[in-house]
């Protein structure tokens, strides 16, 4: 692919060649689009097949004998707040589990406590040690790899993890779905998420910092819960019809929830790293992504999208002005730290020590025994 200053987007979406491994086919639509059309996921079912594999799905889960039948990860974002009001609709017994990094906004707080005391759940929280945490986020800084972001989510799987297997339970349900985020993630625009190998490495090499209260999730965790404990982590709202506005309306109607702007701003590190630190930094802006995923699945227009994208990430100057100023207090850094930051060079993680190479190799091998045993 030709980097030249003509920025190629689709015709169908919005992606375009600042994903590095995007291509066009003969009508200029791109891969992101084309594969998405390939996968073989519920939203190529009708309603009538979905509400009959949910059914059966439910049988599966239901456990009478134990406290909690699903872990349900809660962001206090209208995805995982929806799977939540759906998991104690169909009658199941969930246990909410919550990773607070320190990040969180007034209006995530309230969406979970407003939440889990109007559907009457029990809501696990895994507070991270905040000078731990800030430590490594330091880490990812100094280091200039793009996915600062690998360390809430990795945390996210440990912690839903760690309380699965404590509470014995087969099924997590999750909250991402094909139809707001089904679309493959540019290879240049995130990292591995497993990958708990590059956490430790970045954060001992750059700010001697070990792993305390930090719930890593690597290969092996995930060969140990997946494989041996057979837990399943499941993306439940692909058995619904799931439009984000209508689970919006129902869960501000319902469950006195506030909304917070585009996608994952319901944490403010996310707001800013995607909003201000990923285009000014990286070049990259992840509302294409979310924005293309949403045309092709018929819930926005391409104009429109095209419209949003001229306007800032961030929904206001004065909300741009408050986050920069909380990030700069809460990181102690100064505005010319991050003047720094922002102009050095980015550091792909692969640069450093990693657990992928590890994955790559183990995922061949099990293709190649299920090929064999296929045959």
């Amino acid at each position: 692919m030709s980097h030249s200053n003509h920025n190629q987007v689709c015709k169908r979406c919005v992606m375009d060649t600042t994903a590095e491994n995007i291509n066009f086919d003969a009508m200029g639509v791109c891969n992101f689009c084309n594969d998405f059309f390939k996968l073989d996921r519920f939203f190529t079912f009708s309603s009538f097949k979905k509400k009959e594999l949910l059914e059966d799905f439910i049988k599966k889960i239901k456990k009478p004998k134990l406290k909690y039948d699903c872990i349900i990860g809660l962001s206090g974002g209208v995805d995982s707040s929806y799977t939540l009001v759906k998991a104690v609709e169909l009658g199941l017994k969930p246990l909410a589990v919550h990773m607070d990094n320190g990040w969180n906004s007034e209006l995530a707080n309230n969406n979970i406590f407003n939440l889990v005391k109007k559907l009457n759940v029990d809501l696990y929280t895994h507070v991270i040690d905040w000078d731990e945490y800030k430590n490594l986020m330091l880490a990812f800084f100094k280091s200039d790899v793009i996915d600062v972001e690998l360390l809430y989510d990795n945390a996210m799987l440990g912690v839903n993890f760690t309380q699965a297997l404590k509470h014995k339970t087969k099924f997590i349900l999750s909250g991402t779905n094909t139809s707001t985020e089904g679309m493959r993630i540019p290879k240049n625009w995130s990292w591995f998420k497993n990958d708990a190998k590059n956490i430790k490495y970045l954060g001992k090499k750059f700010m001697n910092q070990k792993l305390k209260t930090f719930p890593s999730y690597g290969t092996f965790d995930y060969i140990y819960c997946e494989f041996l404990k057979k837990i399943k982590w499941v993306t439940f709202l692909d058995y619904f019809d799931y439009k984000k506005e209508d689970a919006l309306k129902l869960l501000e109607s319902k469950y006195d929830f506030k909304p917070y702007g585009y996608k994952h701003y319901e944490s403010i590190f996310t707001r800013f790293y995607q909003a201000y630190i990923l285009p000014k930094k990286f070049g990259v802006d992840k509302r294409k992504l979310h924005l293309s995923n949403l045309i092709i699945t018929n819930q926005l227009d391409r104009d429109k999208a095209l419209n949003i994208l001229k306007q800032s990430p961030y929904p206001s100057e004065d909300l741009e002005k408050a986050d920069l100023t909380y990030f700069l207090k809460k990181m102690d850094w100064t505005n010319q730290d991050l003047e720094d930051y922002i102009k050095r060079k980015r550091v792909e993680h692969s640069d450093y020590k990693s657990e992928l190479p590890m994955w790559n190799f183990l995922k061949g091998v099990h293709n190649m025994l299920k090929i064999k045993k296929n045959h």
